[in-house]
């Protein structure tokens, strides 16, 4: 039977050999924290690696995940779909190897990693979304939900200050289940960390609540084995401060940042299998080394054993088990697109004017009940984002129904917990700030997209609409830097009927996140026919048509500014100028359908347009074209009541009427 160290060193040569093929990656983090891994992963972590989706694993987050050649071994060893051929193409195109853990390319990634603290945020939110399914599924005899969720994390996590937000709320939720292991080697990419980081982080963590485990030697496995054990009925979050050396073995660059972020080179690799004991081929794995590894035998048993125990649970709760399962696959409750449209067609008769963000929470106490898997909150905005909804509960109680989060002031920390919540799976996370605020929360926006996640992110106040507040409260750019996010769906509705259709819209997307962008301020509602109710889900539509069968030029605008552009429409209608208006609450949507109907809605015979939104109108050229013009604004905003902003800055109908009416 090969020893633990013999096990470890497997994961450091593959470490090795892969970033020299590559010339490319991070040896050091791998082979400093192989022996932890190898005691986490043979000896605690549950999982199955012929299916990496069972429901009640437990979760594996590499937060510093430049170090992703450990997970790459480790599923490699254990027994998941990843041949040595996968590793032996570490960083190459197309290749299950990437250069940080990606979830959609590697079976057991359990989210994408690499911006570094993002990881620890991610695990939070799987921890959370443990913690709340436990308490609304598991009955007496039948803990379905029962599974813990480990992440490794560096220094470089815990300088990010993302580190602080999502373990500040980690503590104070009390996620006893999320164990972090700290890889405390003191070396970053500019050295030794003494110099730029002398945080007392075990002081640090004890004071959000956590539970530490103090001067653990990352290399003693029987020090390892006692700590994390000492972790099992925790009912705090645990951090284990755990000593290594960085490039562990590597004779002349181990416990230098050397190790860190490039290839050791032939010689030195040559070096460190001779210090470990190493004398295998690159690549080579011994039989009884994958033998002792293997961990699809165990895997397997300890599913069949859980899925006895969902047996005997479905037989005991039926409608409990049904539910239980349609969360897991990520289907939505039968019949709510069907109610969704009722209610959207009640909206369109009854016509409120109410501001967006109003009409939002009317969408939430619409939806919401129809959908137990919903969970959302707010970054300290609760009250102006309108995100608690009639049936909002919140997760601190011990309401086994809870379903809502609040954040304090944490948006980075915020959007990436709710990431980890859509990824553990059973639930469609929600949450909010100021449109202006996702700048702080903007990464992990980005990570949404990428991963991708089913999480919605709400931003309220989204002009210079909201007034008083002043520049540094009115969003300018962020609508644009939204939209350019690749696989990011920007919803910006121009009246209640649209806030519904895009709520809708996010919720029913599986494959990436939408941010539903709202105002402050009232917004008139607009006159539809039922298929142009239809087509708002399209992302853009012809709102209006003028009475003539021709028009001499199109105005397109979003949110507030439609009603800008219908006045405009009728004030060059005085002047004989007939004007298509085209609402586009997002362009994202819009841009994905066909060009059937993308020219339809916007016919390349006209090139007299005008696009009109209450921001930066470089975004809109592209729809305008060089014959085009925007109605916007390229510099910040000021302190004044909303009206005499729009008035300020131009943003208004007999503007827009006479730039329009100026194209040639």
């Amino acid at each position: 039977m090969p020893s633990r160290t013999e096990l470890a060193n497997a994961i450091r040569a593959l470490a090795m050999d892969a970033v020299e093929a590559a010339k490319s990656g991070h040896p050091g983090m791998p082979m400093g924290m192989a022996d932890l891994a190898e005691v986490l992963w043979n000896d605690v972590l549950r999982h199955n690696p012929a299916n990496p989706k069972w429901a009640n694993r437990d979760r594996f987050v590499l937060s510093n995940g430049h170090g992703s050649m450990l997970i790459y071994a480790l599923l490699h060893l254990t027994g998941y779909d990843l041949p040595i051929d996968e590793l032996r193409r570490f960083r190459q195109l197309h290749s299950k190897t990437a250069g940080h853990p990606e979830y959609a390319e590697t079976p057991g990634v359990e989210t994408t990693t690499g911006p570094l603290g993002q990881g620890l945020a991610n695990a939070v939110g799987m921890a959370l979304a443990e913690k709340v399914l436990a308490a609304r599924f598991n009955r007496d005899g039948f803990d379905v939900v029962d599974h813990r969720t480990f992440v490794f994390l560096g220094d470089g996590c815990l300088m990010e200050g993302i580190s602080h937000e999502a373990a500040s709320l980690a503590g104070t939720l009390r996620l006893g289940k999320l164990v972090a292991v700290w890889d405390d080697n003191g070396i970053s990419i500019d050295g030794e960390v003494h110099g730029w980081f002398t945080d007392d982080t075990p002081a640090r963590f004890e004071a959000y609540g956590w539970n530490v485990v103090r001067g653990v030697d990352g290399h003693d496995p029987d020090a390892i084995a006692r700590a994390l054990a000492s972790t099992a009925a925790a009912d705090r979050p645990t951090l284990i401060c755990a000593k290594t050396i960085i490039g562990f073995g590597a004779p002349n660059k181990q416990g230098k940042e050397a190790s860190h972020g490039a290839p050791l080179g032939k010689d030195e690799i040559a070096g460190a299998r001779e210090r470990l004991g190493w004398s295998h081929a690159p690549f080579e794995i011994p039989a009884d080394i994958y033998g002792a590894w293997n961990a699809r035998e165990r895997g397997a048993q300890r599913e069949a054993e859980w899925n006895t125990l969902f047996a005997g649970y479905r037989a005991a709760h039926p409608k409990l088990a049904a539910e239980f399962e349609r969360r897991q696959a990520g289907v939505l409750p039968e019949g709510f697109g069907a109610a969704a449209d009722a209610w959207i067609a009640k909206l369109q008769a009854e016509g409120p004017v109410v501001a967006s963000r109003k009409a939002s929470q009317m969408a939430l106490d619409a939806y919401g009940p129809l959908l137990p898997e919903l969970i959302g909150g707010s970054a300290d905005l609760a009250g102006s984002n309108l995100t608690i909804w009639k049936g909002s509960k919140d997760v601190n109680s011990s309401d086994a129904s809870a379903n809502y989060v609040y954040y304090g002031v944490r948006e980075f920390g915020m959007s990436a917990i709710a990431n980890g919540l859509a990824l553990h799976g059973g639930f469609i996370p929600y949450d909010a700030t100021f449109l202006v605020f996702s700048d702080y929360a903007r990464n992990a926006v980005r990570m949404s997209a990428l991963i991708p996640t089913r999480a919605i992110h709400v931003y309220t106040h989204d002009s210079i609409g909201l007034g008083e507040d002043g520049p540094t409260h009115q969003p300018v750019e962020h609508l644009a830097s939204l939209r350019i996010i690749p696989n990011n769906h920007v919803w910006r509705p121009a009246d209640a009927v649209e806030s519904a259709v895009a709520w809708k819209a996010a919720i029913e997307r599986s494959n990436g996140p939408s941010c539903l962008v709202f105002s402050r301020q009232n917004l008139a509602h607009q006159a539809r026919t039922p298929e142009q109710v239809g087509d708002i889900a399209r992302g853009g539509y012809v709102l209006s048509d003028p009475a003539e069968a021709r028009f001499d030029v199109i105005l397109v605008a979003t949110g507030s500014e439609v009603e800008v552009a219908m006045q405009a429409m009728r004030i060059l209608a005085d002047r004989g100028v007939a004007a298509r208006v085209v609402s586009m609450p997002c362009t994202n949507v819009f841009d994905a359908q066909s060009p059937e109907y993308r020219e339809g809605v916007l016919p390349s015979w006209c090139r007299k347009r005008v696009a009109i939104e209450a921001a930066v109108t470089d975004f809109w050229r592209k729809y305008v074209g060089l014959d085009g013009e925007v109605v916007g604004l390229d510099t910040f905003g000021a302190s004044a009541p909303a009206d005499a902003l729009y008035r300020h800055f131009g943003v208004t109908a007999e503007r827009t009427a006479d730039v329009a009416a100026a194209l040639r």
